[in-house]
């Protein structure tokens, strides 16, 4: 099939009333969906402001970092928004009499839901595709590019005259600074090994940077050792010595999220980078990535239930779209609990499908089946 081939065949296997109903739907999902992401990226970029404010980060650099969390927003929000979508859409079609209309002039449950179940499947499709490619990838890049960033950083924001935190366990001062970038008067507290803590001395130094990672060559110094389980003073005396400035201990950079690693990683962790408590953890997120764009389905489904099961009233029905939001809420807590207890016991892993897959089954059964039965009747009536 070619692009000039797809919109006819679009136009003689969808009716009208489906394409109607399907661009109603696509609009309000990509509506809702950049709304909650756009608020979600606002929200969490408040963490970095501070790199902005107080360290001079770039607004370039910025957008740059935070963006790569955005198809993780995506990947979490759409199956939400899937359902929003669908109950908003059916009953604005049902408060408008639309969804009468469409149903008197005799198209079945299951030609009314096509739109929804078309949207939940490219839905399910977008998720999935998150889910096992970009969000690792994305996260990943995330991780480098945000420890870069604050190792490079580290390099510029020490201050004059001022007692510089580089990181959580490193305090630098600097006396003052030349324009050629020699750093004069320099003590830095090194608290990184906490048995060992460090005091270090030094007239003067320059900053270099060898691999991304912040570097200070000192000159005419000391080192001062404070050995904690014993209480002994070391000190050593140097005419040149190199410290390193990385946020991060270099060992800990290695150290890979579950949220960086592939499908095939998580579902058969490695034991060597994996301990046994955590394997569990593992699989249930390798498990969690594979199912939970299966819930798109099953959101839609309840969303759609709610609106073409059951009467018409003329005043609207505000009981339906309610227990189908109650029934989403409890089902995502449900989720966050079966996942919390499946990581302790692997045991519960097969259960996290199933939660994923049975409300959207039982809706479906429920609106379409006894249509199906009731329509292979009325020829043997006949």
């Amino acid at each position: 099939m070619t692009a000039r081939s797809l919109p006819p065949w679009l136009h003689h296997h969808f009716l009208t009333l489906d394409r109607y109903v399907l661009r109603q739907l696509l609009i309000a999902l990509a509506a809702t969906t950049g709304g909650l992401v756009a608020l979600i990226w606002l929200m969490q970029s408040l963490h970095f402001v501070p790199l902005v404010v107080d360290r001079g980060l770039s607004l370039r650099v910025f957008i740059g970092l935070t963006s790569l969390l955005l198809p993780s927003f995506v990947a979490v929000v759409m199956p939400i928004t899937t359902f929003i979508v669908s109950l908003f859409v059916y009953q604005r079609l049902a408060s408008d009499r639309e969804l009468t209309v469409m149903q008197a002039s005799g198209l079945s449950s299951f030609s009314l839901a096509r739109p929804g179940l078309i949207c939940a499947a490219l839905s399910t499709l977008i998720v999935f595709v998150l889910n096992v490619w970009v969000v690792p990838s994305s996260y990943h890049a995330f991780r480098q590019y945000e420890l870069q960033i604050r190792n490079k950083m580290a390099a510029f924001m020490l201050q004059d005259g001022v007692f510089t935190k580089v990181s959580n366990t490193m305090t630098v001062y600097i006396r003052s600074r030349d324009q050629n970038g020699v750093l004069w008067g320099i003590l830095v507290e090194d608290d990184r090994q906490p048995d060992n803590h460090a005091t270090i001395l030094a007239s003067r130094g320059n900053m270099v940077m060898v691999n991304d990672v912040p570097r200070v060559v000192l000159y005419d110094g000391s080192r001062q050792v404070l050995d904690r389980k014993t209480g002994r003073l070391n000190m050593l005396v140097f005419k040149q010595d190199t410290m390193d400035f990385s946020t991060a201990h270099p060992s800990s950079q290695h150290l890979r999220d579950s949220a960086e690693m592939s499908l095939s990683e998580l579902l058969s962790p490695d034991p060597s980078a994996v301990s046994a408590r955590d394997t569990g953890k593992f699989k249930v997120e390798g498990w969690r990535r594979l199912t939970s764009p299966l819930t798109c389905f099953s959101f839609a489904m309840i969303g759609m239930f709610a609106m073409l099961r059951g009467a018409f009233s003329r005043h609207g029905n505000i009981t339906r779209p309610l227990v189908a939001v109650l029934c989403i809420v409890g089902l995502l807590a449900g989720t966050m609990l079966l996942q919390n207890l499946a990581g302790r016991n692997i045991q519960l892993i097969p259960l996290i499908p199933l939660l994923a897959t049975l409300p959207g089954i039982i809706c479906a059964y429920l609106l379409f089946v006894p249509e199906i039965k009731a329509n292979r009747r009325q020829p043997r009536q006949a």
